[in-house]
């Protein structure tokens, strides 16, 4: 359908040297976007890169520490240098430290609340200047079911993707006016490298299954259409919102 196409659209992926990242950057550049590919290791990007271009896609990589000052703007001036335009920002890069709640340092607070919550702020900050004045923006920040259900450990995690659901319905408020939707999608376990060793444990894995009523932990690609969905017009009239991808996961808690 001609509304999820997005021919001659430019976007940014962030955390796109692997995992959910890469899958999203490989979805939007299948659907005809032009792909700025966000990461700290130029190995992973350029490994998408090259992924998007044998499927005859086009992307770019940008090497970038997305907690350091100035990082949000020198991606998106870049982006824009490229392509002259940004239309779409999956703001997916993020990290998690799962710790019980009295171990947790104020290192580590920082450092998963910097990357989770303040850089994917100043993405959006940087990358709605531009979409506001050309009136036209879809934003996908990807938060998570724990922003959602409390969990046993990840006060840190947890709180940081609590903010990016409610930063996304507060930067929608302000900006949907100018044509600029933002949405979030809240994944639950999913097959990345970041959970690998975690899902070597079947103990831990049968306790997920019996807490998720699809009954097995998601794939990426799962992720890839309702990421499409909200970066196309035809999600027009959806801004605000948070769309779980969790098998059901949030029905129950965890």
């Amino acid at each position: 359908m001609t509304r999820f196409d997005l021919t001659g659209k430019t976007a940014i992926v962030t955390g796109a040297g692997r995992g959910i990242g890469k899958a999203l950057a490989l979805g939007l550049a299948d659907t005809g976007a032009n792909v700025a590919v966000v990461a700290r290791t130029e190995a992973d990007l350029q490994e998408t890169v090259q992924a998007i271009e044998q499927k005859g896609g086009k992307a770019i990589p940008i090497t970038a520490d997305l907690t350091e000052a100035g990082a949000a703007e020198k991606v998106v001036g870049q982006t824009v240098e490229a392509w002259g335009s940004l239309h779409i920002l999956i703001n997916n890069a993020g990290m998690n430290l799962r710790k019980k709640a009295h171990e947790v340092t104020e290192e580590d607070w920082d450092r998963v609340v910097d990357l989770n919550l303040k850089a994917s702020f100043f993405m959006c900050q940087a990358a709605g200047k531009i979409m506001c004045e050309q009136n036209y923006g879809r934003i996908v920040n990807i938060a998570s079911v724990a922003g959602v259900v409390a969990m046993r450990t990840g006060v840190a995690y947890g709180s940081s993707k609590a903010g990016v659901i409610q930063m996304t319905r507060v930067l929608a408020l302000e900006w949907s006016k100018f044509g600029v939707n933002i949405n979030a999608i809240a994944p639950w376990y999913f097959r990345t490298p970041l959970t690998e060793t975690l899902l070597k444990d079947e103990a831990y894995v049968q306790e997920i299954l019996q807490r998720t009523p699809s009954g097995r932990i998601g794939d990426v690609e799962d992720l890839v259409g309702p990421a499409i969905f909200l970066s196309s017009d035809a999600a027009a009239y959806i801004t605000g919102q948070t769309i779980s991808v969790d098998g059901g996961m949030s029905i129950y808690g965890f």
